[in-house]
């Protein structure tokens, strides 16, 4: 069996409660409240620039032009088209520059961040990648399943949110990471290590979505 196989299979009750969650589930389906979607939308701003950190660690400790390359695509992916649509929504939903730059992280997204930017220090590619694999696989995982629903809010926000974490935005860049990871021959103290990444980084997208749920407390 491959490493992801592997890796999913054993925390796959954890893994479909990440992206089965209620936050998931009523945004396809338009009902979640604006005002629910806003404080998540800030919050996911303010991870996504660890997420930043972490992707360009990652770049600089690249094995390869190859693997350097793949990460670079997504970072300006991550930089261009996703910031827009940062901007775009934010407007939209009444949030001023100042109120998104300067907004402080919840408890939650702190500490998601802080172990980004920790693994992104303190580790190596392989590292980045396993932890770059949940955080991108669960988002792909969940759109994906919306998409193939047919759910289309009315909601415009997040329709594009929706389609921006579908096949075609991030199908490319998940099964890359998948080829790579399973690639490997890891040792037993690297299977172990791998595994804690795995299961910490899909903690804390479950973590995520909970927080949104109570609030950000």
């Amino acid at each position: 069996m491959s490493l992801t196989a592997d890796l999913s299979i054993r925390h796959a009750a954890l893994w479909e409660a990440m992206v089965t969650h209620p936050f998931v589930t009523e945004m396809g389906d338009g009902t979640l409240p604006v005002a629910k979607f806003r404080d998540y939308f800030i919050e996911d701003f303010v991870f996504v620039r660890d997420l930043v950190k972490m992707v360009a660690l990652g770049i600089s400790k690249a094995p390869g032009f190859a693997e350097a390359t793949v990460l670079n695509r997504f970072l300006e992916g991550v930089l261009d088209p996703e910031g827009d649509l940062f901007e775009r929504s934010f407007r939209q939903m009444g949030v001023s520059e100042e109120q998104y730059t300067s907004a402080a992280a919840s408890p939650t997204t702190r500490a998601f961040g802080d172990f980004l930017v920790r693994t992104g220090h303190e580790g190596d590619f392989f590292d980045i990648a396993t932890v770059l694999f949940v955080t991108e696989g669960t988002y792909l995982d969940w759109g994906t399943r919306l998409i193939s629903a047919g759910k289309k809010p009315e909601n415009a926000i997040y329709d594009e949110w929706i389609t921006i974490h579908g096949p075609d935005v991030l199908g490319e860049l998940v099964e890359w990471l998948r080829s790579y990871l399973d690639s490997a021959d890891l040792s037993p103290a690297r299977a172990r290590r791998t595994d804690e990444l795995f299961l910490t980084a899909l903690r804390y997208e479950y973590m995520f979505w909970e927080a949104g749920e109570r609030n950000w407390v």
